[in-house]
């Protein structure tokens, strides 16, 4: 039975041998300048040192390039791109489309991920940026498992879906906290670094606490859970979906690795022998959520949400 690739998020280049021996067969890099909420922030010479580092354990290497691009921003694509590819990554994950049209008159033979956050919806739509040149459709995380299985069985792409992380809520190209800071009156610098952990919005009613962060692209507001499907994978094999994504934006390195070994473990008891996994996943389950930090809670998202139309 075919296997989905195992794609993590790595924070370091010292990262990837480990999450290599943890078993991902393949990483998403980039800055933040021109990718949305990495799990950590790799310069040139870091995406450069992490195609090399990849391709000593056999994995791929994705180029996170799928932030909103305004007109400031749109002529140095062509520069980044051509990095890209000179450097031998083995896609480019965007969702604006100043993106795809800079990889056709600047590097056409390089492989494009199509990555909107929350647009990819359906099976047509992914079919139609498919048509334009992507080889593979992230989809949105809204989405429960009959869609995700319905768009699998007529999609004419590869589909790429989050099993494990957080999910971003809300994301506005303002600098909001610094905004309210300065609207209190408070002398306080905001320092626009997305690895700085520790800022909240408190829900008391529901007793959530919503990560949040600023950087170059704006501020972002994340999910006050992690979703963690590592026991219901059967039907998304058994379906054939290409690519299961771990995201590790805001948790420590260790986190990423011990969670990348319980996937890997998951998929290949799932794959091979399906009676295994049914009687280890509750374990693999319990493994996840000895792992998770005091303040972050593990559910299912979306997958089991009903559809109302």
């Amino acid at each position: 039975m075919k296997k989905p690739e195992l794609l993590v998020t790595p924070t370091s280049v010292s990262h990837i041998d480990e999450l290599a021996e943890a078993g991902a067969d393949a990483i998403i890099v980039g800055e933040q300048r021109y990718g949305l909420r990495l799990a950590g922030e790799f310069s040139r010479t870091d995406v450069a040192a992490a195609v090399e580092a990849a391709r000593r354990h056999g994995m791929s290497v994705y180029v996170a390039m799928n932030a909103i691009f305004h007109n400031d921003k749109v002529d140095e694509l062509a520069d980044y791109v051509a990095f890209v590819a000179g450097v031998g990554a083995d896609a480019i994950v965007f969702g604006d489309p100043a993106v795809l049209l800079t990889v056709r008159e600047t590097a056409p033979h390089m492989k494009l991920h199509w990555s909107t956050e929350t647009t990819a919806t359906n099976w047509y739509t992914c079919n139609y940026w498919g048509r334009k040149g992507a080889k593979r459709a992230v989809l949105a995380r809204e989405l429960n498992m009959d869609a995700i299985l319905e768009i699998k069985a007529h999609a004419e792409v590869e589909i790429e879906v989050q099993v494990h992380g957080m999910t971003c809520m809300y994301q506005s190209k303002r600098s909001l906290i610094g905004n309210y800071f300065e609207y209190q009156g408070k002398v306080m610098e905001i320092e626009r670094k997305k690895y700085e952990k520790g800022m909240f919005l408190y829900d008391k009613e529901r007793d959530y606490k919503y990560p949040i962060f600023e950087d170059e692209n704006g501020t972002h507001i994340m999910s006050p859970n992690d979703l963690c499907i590592i026991d219901e994978l059967g039907d998304m094999i058994d379906a054939g979906i290409d690519s299961f994504k771990i995201d590790g934006i805001l948790h420590e390195p260790r986190y990423i690795t011990e969670v990348t070994k319980l996937y890997r473990r998951a998929i290949d008891v799932c794959a091979d022998d399906r009676e295994r996994y049914e009687r280890e996943k509750d374990d693999l389950l319990a493994a996840v959520e000895a792992l998770q930090p005091p303040h972050r809670r593990i559910d299912t998202g979306f997958f089991f949400k009903e559809t109302i139309y």
